[in-house]
């Protein structure tokens, strides 16, 4: 079984309350539900909840979602105490700030599986600009030749293969499972970029390059474009 599954932390650092901030008359987790259910690759989808004011408002659009401790260190951590119960091969990582996430980008990540020997997967995109070099609030990723991430870095970076990241992870479960257990890396602490554990431990990330025009919500700027696409 494939599953996905939407890590929804509510008090976000950097944005108080994002992930139920008002999208196309819904909140922002509830239209990442609804496109993560359009992939044809996932067999389910669930939101991992900490907090009993999102759990609320997920209720009110019959969304399916789990209660997780509100103590989590990363969103990887809440992912794996969501699938404690569940009996899946492959676990998506969809993230609750991305609600322009394409169902068909989601069906690519898992296909990577079918016919490889991946462990852990990710996307990038050609959607890469000038401003988003010089953005912190942009991860960029630095892939080799045969689509393996080497590098990923908020400041910016060099090279004849650099992308823009999209926020969203695949594992098999096995490595979720070791990927949680291991300690945070140097890299890892230095950049605030929790896949560097990954690399730093011999984890290989491989890649699907896309032209995903999308953006992560990080400030009220992103809040503001989406409501003139979408309505508020």
């Amino acid at each position: 079984m494939n599953i996905g599954i939407i890590p929804a932390r509510l008090n976000s650092t950097r944005l108080s309350e994002k992930i139920l901030i008002p999208i196309g008359g819904m909140p922002m987790v509830v239209q990442v539900y609804r496109q993560a259910l359009k992939a044809k690759k996932l067999d389910k989808v669930v939101v991992a909840m900490d907090n009993e004011k999102t759990q609320a408002e997920l209720k009110k659009f019959s969304v399916s979602g789990i209660m997780t401790s509100n103590f989590h260190q990363s969103g990887t951590d809440r992912i794996a105490e969501a699938l404690k119960n569940e009996d899946t091969d492959i676990v998506v990582n969809i993230q609750a700030d991305e609600p322009e996430i394409e169902p068909d980008l989601i069906d690519d990540l898992i296909i990577l599986f079918e016919n490889s020997d991946t462990e852990m997967g990710t996307a990038v995109t050609s959607d890469l600009t000038i401003e988003d070099l010089e953005n912190p609030d942009v991860v960029k990723v630095e892939i080799d030749e045969k689509g393996m991430a080497v590098n990923f870095s908020r400041q910016p970076i060099t090279g004849n293969r650099i992308f823009r990241h999209i926020g969203i992870y695949a594992f098999k479960t096995y490595v979720l499972e070791k990927f949680i257990q291991l300690p945070l890396s140097n890299r890892e602490k230095e950049k605030n970029l929790e896949q560097m554990r990954a690399l730093d431990n011999g984890i290989p990330i491989r890649t699907i390059i896309t032209d995903y025009k999308g953006r992560g919500v990080d400030n009220i700027g992103d809040v503001k474009r989406l409501e003139m696409q979408y309505g508020p």
